[in-house]
């Protein structure tokens, strides 16, 4: 007896249709699994027998083989329990085989035949849809995040049992949960984080809300205490909403790294990710025996912050040149090569020193050698990708109090958020039609049609080129900020004050780690 059901795999970020066939023969009795499979996914022959068996089903003495088409595709995960019983149940007799043909199965199934949740449900959810199949069955507590998908009928059920109740009986079907697609936006809160919470440092405001409105990577540079990790957490709450959209695609990464919490349907805030210096490589960038996403694929779409910078390990810093230039991962193998998204903004901070008082030589007993060899594990290359660099000063006392004519200053972030909101509008306008979203990513071939200047700004960008020792790279990314700035003011031309903010944007780089070279 011959039967077949439908299930489906991650490779990277995609999900990939599985046939299950199952065969049942004379021979010798046996449960024999084949199809390019890992350790894990072999490992369900145990896990579905057992609870077949506890849930009073007999096998009976018969040659079973279970294959997962294609061969030449590695299967992972223990997603494959589900549709490998419905499968087996069905070659018996057990169910009713009609609705198999139009249905995903996808879950882990314990020992006494509950069904578990299972990673990366949501792109397995969208890829069925896109196939054209009508349901997924899956365990109770994935049921929302794949319902979230919208088109497709999504059941959770409790145990095999169930399954198996609904598969022979669909008018008893329970649990369908059906989401209409929606293209709102959510303004995300990130856990009650404000910037009117930060006293003073209004330039480090100030570049991180050019920095928001652009899509701009940003460093700060200060000694300890000077606010650079509390303004750091407060991007997100300044970028414009997610759109359902971009809620899909980031849950989508977040899910097959299962950091997504049970009964999640979609993550409405956008991310911030602050991995500890101490964090490799490949779990930056990702990778792996099977490749997953790293560090920074989870930031897509919102922010990756990288506190005391010059303590991460150089070859960790040097892997992000790439992702930042690019905004994708690509992690290749013999056998396959896999894409991550890794649209990010990068936020990093730093103290000026190892002590983290230079140039206050009335604190700081560091020695230039000692500051020189800190300010060295970050490479040009690496500078070279920060839009904008601001140093945070130390905070008076009558700021931090909040004493009158300082704490006026103090914006909430929803009012920042939304002068960045119609700066991107205009950046919407801007690339309609094309595929740039933001300023940040304008290629070099077109800034002169996107940043054009007029003759007294082409002469003072000029001068700052030559003496600044810009890169050609530190050029362009000069232009794009001035870009960012003249959205903000709501200016369609760049003039000579949006470029004399962008140029000191970089007058500290400068100051710490001197021109750029040649």
């Amino acid at each position: 007896m011959f039967k077949r059901v439908f299930s489906a795999c991650i490779l990277g970020v995609e999900a990939h249709i599985i046939e299950v066939e199952v065969d049942l023969s004379d021979g010798l009795p046996g449960f024999e699994m084949v199809g390019t499979l890992t350790q894990e996914v072999k490992e369900a022959r145990e896990r579905v027998k057992t609870a077949l068996k506890n849930l009073g089903f007999s096998l009976p003495a018969k040659k079973v083989t279970v294959n997962l088409s294609p061969a030449n595709v590695r299967k992972e995960g223990c997603g494959f329990d589900l549709p490998i019983a419905v499968a087996v149940l069905a070659a018996l007799g057990y169910i009713n085989d009609e609705e198999l043909d139009r249905t995903i199965f996808v879950g882990e199934v314990s020992l006494d035949g509950t069904i578990r949740p299972v990673r990366g449900i949501l792109s397995l959810a969208d890829q069925a849809k896109k196939c054209g199949f009508m349901r997924v069955i899956t365990g109770e507590e994935n049921v929302a995040e794949a319902a979230a998908i919208g088109g497709i009928v999504a059941a959770g059920a409790k145990d095999l049992l169930e399954v198996v109740e609904w598969l022979n009986y669909p008018e008893r079907i329970c649990g369908y949960r059906e989401i209409s697609e929606q293209g709102e936006e959510t303004n995300c809160t990130h856990r009650g984080l404000d910037f009117s919470d930060v006293r003073g440092q209004l330039v480090v405001k100030r570049a991180a809300e050019v920095a928001a409105a652009g899509m701009h990577n940003l460093l700060m540079i200060g000694a300890p205490g000077t606010g650079k990790t509390m303004i750091a957490e407060r991007i997100p709450t300044i970028l414009p909403g997610l759109t359902r959209e971009e809620q899909i695609e980031i849950t989508k990464i977040h899910s097959i790294c299962g950091q997504c919490p049970p009964g999640t349907s979609l993550i409405k805030e956008r991310p911030f990710r602050a991995p500890h210096h101490t964090v490799p490589a490949t779990a930056l960038t990702g990778g792996g025996r099977i490749p997953r996403p790293g560090e920074i694929s989870l930031a897509h779409g919102g922010v990756l912050f990288l506190d005391e910078l010059p303590e991460f390990r150089r070859e960790t810093l040097e892997a992000l040149r790439q992702p930042l230039e690019e905004g994708r991962v690509t992690v290749s193998r013999l056998q396959a090569s896999w894409v991550f998204p890794a649209e990010v903004m990068l936020v990093a901070a730093m103290n000026p020193c190892p002590c983290g008082f230079y140039p206050d030589r009335n604190r700081c007993n560091c020695r230039e050698r000692e500051i020189h060899r800190y300010l060295s594990h970050i490479s040009r290359p690496i500078l070279d990708r920060v839009d904008l660099c601001v140093e945070t000063p130390k905070v008076s006392y009558e700021e931090l109090a909040g004493k009158r004519g300082f704490c006026d200053a103090s914006e909430s972030s929803a009012q920042i958020r939304e002068r960045v909101e119609r700066a991107r509008q205009w950046q919407q306008r801007r690339f309609a039609g094309t595929n740039l979203r933001f300023n940040s990513q304008i290629p070099a071939s077109e800034t002169k049609k996107y940043c054009a200047l007029g003759a007294k700004e082409e002469g003072m960008m000029k001068r700052i080129f030559e003496q600044m020792k810009l890169s050609a790279r530190g050029y362009h990314r000069v232009l794009r900020v001035a870009r960012t700035i003249a959205d903000l003011a709501e200016e369609e031309q760049i003039t000579l004050a949006h470029l004399g903010e962008a140029i000191c944007y970089r007058g500290v780089e400068e100051k710490f780690w001197g021109g750029e070279d040649e």
